[in-house]
């Protein structure tokens, strides 16, 4: 008995280590086996698990609990802003307009926990935890924390409030989504068929083939000046005999060759002034004997921040390359376009030119396997010394830290974007970034719930009951009004409000649900990933400046 006291009672590391793995464990069964349907808690089970062991005195020491979560918390929101980085643009076209409503939702949470503050007399503190709970923002709660510690402001109930407030906040998010379906008359089959009947996004690269209009034979500098547009490539071009050719700046073309133009889509229109438009797409289009299409995915670490033009593909080795994958999202292959690691390349030519090719830029893809730890660690270190910083509030006569959070978060959103740019490897394999978040999200919760569970219960008995109907209330009223809002007033396609709703939410356990409204199109996880970097930032941001405006 005095083996297993010492084991799980008496702190000491050993014990730590023993209650921290017990409870992950534990905890990431328990999301394995209680399921609803399609939903479930995940991983926010560890949590309940932690404050259940700790509701009977099991803890774990104070400073390797504060140790544990603050290691935790910056490795989950780190791998996060690192995977999101290289195609964080929350302003670009195709995604403002869903950016800004996600702002409208974070805004309109922040002012009902505010109102509920001076309604209900509840402590500032409290109410950013219950807030981050009812948003199902992980690293906020952690932002808060850390912030309300800086002030030293007694904070207990910051973890409780979020605890309480979290599973219905699942809930209120889901239930949302079905009275925005109710109250609009939804029908998901009829939003599947506007979906595909709606233009693909402006910035998304096309291709294709046009017969040439023209009177005499041009070169392909003549024939840009006949097309208004700069943003195109044209690949290869088809004679009248049927045969292709890649095309440079020597290729003479005639009246009636079929070119292979790549561009955006907003150029869709312009490219027809060259001729008539033969075919459309990127798929079942081979048609030569000798030419291929192939990805080549960059490997080589020396092509990594180097702009596409240095390469010169198409003059030495006659291939040309028409565009670029990055992270799902596909890229027109501009001159001034920089490479990044694990970019996937289309690459047009003959065999062995397409052989040469792919031997530049590496494509082997066990290299990818291997991660690299340096911008991992190296930025870890960078966003510590950012959040650590005092920053002044104008007017007003307080300062405040971004905290280990809000400094990660930056931290990794830059070097994702900006460090191929200058020579800095950040790629890591999907499995790799996924594993080192996981490791973070469960560390940090174990540790939170083995700190808070002393007093639940009575917290609970005490009134905390009442917490739960606040945070089911910052959840469900801001997405009834913008996803109203974004659905009958802007007519934005309902798969896509329930995607913009969730990652207003950052409330990645609801997109099973959310992607079992439909199997014939992806578009609440494309709006999720959209507006999930911005609120991210803004989640932790927000419940930093309450805790620094209210209780300094």
């Amino acid at each position: 008995m005095n083996f297993l006291h010492e084991l799980f009672i008496t702190h000491s590391v050993t014990q730590s280590i023993v209650l921290l793995t017990l409870v992950v464990f534990l905890g990431l069964w328990l999301g394995e086996r209680v399921r609803i349907k399609n939903f479930s808690f995940g991983v926010t089970w560890i949590l309940f698990v932690g404050i259940a062991l700790s509701s009977f005195g099991i803890t774990i020491d104070e400073q390797v609990s504060s140790f544990a979560k603050n290691l935790g918390l910056i490795l989950f929101i780190y791998s996060i802003g690192l995977q999101v980085g290289p195609s964080f643009s929350p302003f670009g076209k195709s995604g403002l307009r869903l950016n800004l409503l996600a702002v409208a939702i974070v805004v309109l949470g922040c002012g009902i926990t505010v109102a509920l503050h001076y309604l209900t007399g509840t402590e500032m503190t409290t109410m950013a935890g219950i807030m981050s709970g009812a948003v199902m923002n992980t690293p906020s709660l952690g932002a808060v924390q850390q912030t309300a510690s800086d002030l030293q402001v007694a904070s207990p109930d910051i973890a409780m409030g979020y605890a309480l407030a979290y599973p219905l906040s699942i809930l209120g998010l889901i239930l949302s989504f079905e009275i925005i379906r109710w109250c609009s008359r939804v029908n998901l089959s009829q939003e599947d068929e506007k979906l595909r009947a709606e233009h693909v996004s402006e910035d998304e690269p096309i291709c294709v083939d046009i017969r040439l209009a023209i009177d005499s034979a041009i070169t392909l500098k003549q024939l840009h000046d006949l097309c208004p547009v700069n943003e195109m490539m044209v690949s290869r071009v088809t004679r009248q005999d049927g045969s292709d050719e890649l095309v440079d700046a020597s290729t003479i073309l005639y009246p009636n060759d079929v070119i292979r133009i790549v561009s955006d889509k907003r150029h869709e229109k312009e490219l027809q002034v060259l001729g008539e438009v033969t075919h459309y797409g990127f798929r079942g289009r081979e048609r030569s004997q000798h030419l291929i299409s192939r990805r080549i995915v960059v490997t080589r670490t020396a092509c990594n921040g180097k702009r596409l033009s240095s390469f010169d593909v198409r003059h030495r080795y006659h291939a040309t390359i028409t565009r670029i994958n990055r992270a799902g999202v596909e890229l027109l292959a501009t001159p001034d376009l920089v490479l990044q690691l694990g970019d996937r390349i289309m690459v047009v030519g003959d065999r062995e030119d397409v052989r040469h090719v792919a031997d530049i830029f590496g494509n082997e893809l066990r290299k990818l396997d291997l991660p690299n730890l340096m911008p991992i660690f190296f930025g870890i270190f960078l966003g510590v010394l950012v959040g650590s910083l005092p920053i002044a509030i104008p007017g007003m006569n307080l300062t405040f830290k971004l905290g280990l959070a809000g400094g990660s978060l930056i931290i990794a959103l830059l070097i994702g974007r900006f460090g191929p740019y200058y020579n800095m490897v950040t790629f890591a394999t999907t499995s790799a970034n996924m594993m080192l978040r996981q490791v973070g999200l469960t560390l940090f919760l174990a540790a939170v719930g083995l700190s808070v569970g002393d007093g639940f219960v009575n917290t609970i008995i005490d009134g905390g009951y009442m917490w739960v109907l606040y945070g089911f209330l910052i959840t469900i009223i801001p997405l009834l009004v913008v996803g109203f809002i974004a659905y009958n007033v802007l007519k934005i396609n309902y798969f896509k409000v329930v995607g913009l709703l969730i990652g207003a939410m950052t409330g990645a356990p609801a997109l099973g649900y959310a992607q079992g409204l439909s199997d014939k199109n992806d578009q609440a996880s494309v709006c999720y990933a959209t507006v999930y970097p911005l609120t991210m930032f803004l989640r932790v941001m927000a419940g930093q400046l309450l805790i620094v405006l209210f209780c300094s």
